[in-house]
């Protein structure tokens, strides 16, 4: 199984993008439009026009996995537009966006720093 870790980069695709397409238009897609490499090892999320597919593709040892998740009656939050390059997410806030919340209006606890005591 693909381990994810805290290193792992994430990068959403902006905008909708045909889910026809298989691993090779993906990836295709990666270097046009993300400009970014498909055999980096990192998560590349595609998402389509009424928002209830994503396809996540990944380069593994060798070869490409290729993740499909269908929603029946909700709709996925999705960074809008065409601009080329990518939204950078973490594997938790792509865990987050899996499970049908925004990411970018979730809230974090303030950051405590003890060094001034």
């Amino acid at each position: 199984m693909i381990a994810l870790d805290a290193h792992t980069k994430v990068s959403l695709a902006r905008g909708h993008t045909d889910m026809r397409c298989q691993i090779d238009g993906l990836a295709a897609r990666v270097e046009d439009v993300l400009q970014a490499d498909p055999f980096s090892s990192h998560l590349f999320v595609f998402c389509n026009r009424a928002r209830d597919k994503i396809k996540v593709l990944v380069w593994y040892h060798g070869g490409f996995w290729l993740w499909y998740r269908r929603l029946e009656k909700e709709r996925f939050w999705w960074p809008a537009g065409t601009a080329k390059g990518a939204v950078e997410l973490s594997v938790r806030e792509l865990q987050w966006l899996l499970e049908g919340l925004d990411p970018s209006t979730v809230k974090w606890h303030r950051k405590v720093d003890f060094s001034l005591l």
